[in-house]
């Protein structure tokens, strides 16, 4: 007993401490006005219901909402299936895409767009010229393919797109990029950035 009380006692205080305590006191700072939110995952309701987190992207498709850039996180924004490409910059498939078909003429579920189709593609979703510059984040997956967010000169490309789309005028369109743009961190970490459903959220806002 001289030698198992000691033990004894300590593993009982590190199970109060570090299974009850330490949980207890994160739960309580979880709790504090200003970080709840944060907490709570970020969390983004409309007219009650949770709609998503402004950590995690969603897919649009409609030609009256800002688009994320492309993700390989399952079919897209998968928060089940969080990836990346792992492709080396230099990948053939990377870059120019896998497009083969089976047998019976249908396309090879293996197919992977590249990054020339994903440019293609944008360009014609916003009437690009055929060679028009076009951001990087636009034709490339993020790591997580979870990225809630957009470069400003991304945003500011759709954003004739969506004024047509809504009739709306591109400079009210342009504000409202203005207004949903993060700062770099701290004024000096990363860069500026547009979290894509605050956006469109703010967009069915403006009537």
């Amino acid at each position: 007993m001289k030698h198992l009380r000691p033990a004894i006692i300590l593993t009982l205080l590190f199970v109060i401490f570090t299974g009850f305590g330490f949980p207890a006191v994160m739960y309580g700072i979880g709790r504090i006005p200003g970080l709840k939110d944060k907490a709570d995952g970020s969390l983004i309701t409309k007219d009650g219901q949770v709609i998503g987190s402004s950590l995690i992207g969603q897919n649009f498709t409609k030609p009256e909402y800002f688009h994320p850039r492309p993700s390989a996180a399952g079919n897209g924004y998968d928060a089940n299936n969080s990836s990346g490409t792992n492709l080396g910059p230099t990948n053939d498939k990377l870059v120019n895409g896998i497009h083969k078909k089976l047998p019976d003429g249908k396309d090879d579920p293996g197919n992977f767009d590249g990054i020339v189709d994903l440019a293609k593609a944008y360009r014609t979703e916003n009437g690009l010229a055929a060679d028009a510059d076009v951001p990087s984040d636009a034709v490339t997956r993020s790591a997580s393919g979870l990225d809630p967010h957009i470069s400003p000169a991304n945003a500011y490309i759709q954003a004739d797109r969506v004024a047509k789309a809504r009739k709306k005028s591109v400079d009210e369109v342009k504000k409202l990029i203005d207004d949903n743009t993060d700062p770099r961190f701290l004024g000096v970490f990363g860069d500026p950035a547009v979290n894509v459903l605050k956006l469109n959220l703010a967009l069915d806002a403006a009537k």
